[in-house]
Formats: structure tokens, sequence, C-alpha cells
């Protein structure tokens, strides 16, 4: 009989770089997986993910848009779809870009975007006046869930908005008029996570 736990360590020892062993492992991935090929992890992590995406609107070159799509891996979103500008600061990422898959429509290929996630739950992430609040929200437990977030001072663009099936807001206490899409995408998909991937 084969000891389970040796299987177990002859599989994460197939998954493991031989340069990496050689040179050390500086990425900015969990300990579990350090010196992982980079498509074992990717492997492993579409194994696990959770039944979201996120669409970014980059209309005008937010800065923002690394730290959503490094809140994407940290939640495990199935993709990111980036709408307008393909160009965000890699940096900002700290390297979880490479490990999420990332599609992207340009500002006059809305159709096309419209096409690709018609058949999914919509929630638009926005303070608008006919939002209700997300601590409140239900999210979809048996279909896809596209959340979507706008930018700084612009929002979602009114022809995105208008695909939304749900529009949710996130309760602030102060004086800001609204939170950064980098900080409001992490509180929405923590609120997904919590609520469903349990």
């Amino acid at each position: 009989m084969i000891d389970t736990n040796m299987k177990s360590e002859t599989r994460n020892q197939e998954k493991l770089d031989p340069s990496l062993l050689k040179t050390g492992d500086n990425r900015n991935v969990i300990d579990y997986m350090k010196y992982w090929r980079h498509d074992a992890i990717l492997a492993h992590l579409d194994k696990k993910r959770h039944n979201f995406s996120v669409l970014c609107c980059n209309l005008a070159n937010d800065f923002n848009i690394a730290t959503v799509i490094r809140n994407g891996n940290a939640f495990l979103a199935k993709e990111i779809i980036i709408y307008g500008s393909k160009q965000f600061d890699r940096r900002g990422t700290v390297g979880t870009h490479k490990y999420s898959h990332i599609r992207h429509f340009a500002e006059d290929k809305f159709d096309d975007l419209k096409e690709y996630i018609k058949d999914n739950e919509i929630v638009a992430v926005d303070n608008i006046e006919s939002s209700i609040p997300v601590d409140s929200f239900d999210w979809s437990i048996n279909k896809h869930t596209i959340i979507c977030f706008g930018q700084e001072q612009i929002g979602i663009p009114q022809n995105v908005l208008d695909l939304a099936n749900h529009v949710v807001y996130i309760q602030q206490y102060g004086s800001v008029r609204s939170l950064n899409v980098g900080t409001a995408s992490g509180i929405a998909m923590y609120d997904y996570c919590k609520k469903v991937c349990v």
C-alpha cells in the first residue's frame, strides 16, 4: 500500500522549478507555493477560482487598476476584464497579474463586451441614487457574477451601468465622497467571498 503522504510529496516535487531551486524564489507567492513552476501555480489557482469575475472600466487610465487585479488574485476571481485602455502599472500588481486571467475590450469594442458578459449576473458598484448597500445585498449563488467598477471622478459609464442587474454601494461614515476603485474592489470582493464562498 502506497503512503498517501508520499504520493502528495511526489506531486509537489513535480511542481517545483529547478531554476528557482538554484537561484531562490523572490516572487510574491505564499510559502506553500514557493519554488513552484509558474504553470503549476496557475493550474492550482484555476481549480479553486470562485464564481465571479471583475470588470474594470478604464476609460481614463486609472492608476488603481493594478490594485483591482491584485485584489482579484487575493479573492480568486475567475477573470479580470478591462474595458477601455489596456495600460496599467504592472508594478502595482506585485506580480499577481501573472497568475490572473485578464481579458481586454477596447473602448470602441463595447458591443463585443456586451455580448461577452450578457449571460452573467452583473453587479455594478457605484454610489448612485438607486444603489443599495452592499452589506445587505445577496449575491447570486448559482449564476456567474461580474462585479463592475468605474474609476475616480467618472464612475461607471452609463452604457455599462445600463447592463447591470443590480447596483450596490459601500456605506461610508466620513466626509469623502467616494472610495478609490482599488479599495472599493477589495471590499466588494471580500463581501462576495464572505457570503458565497463558505
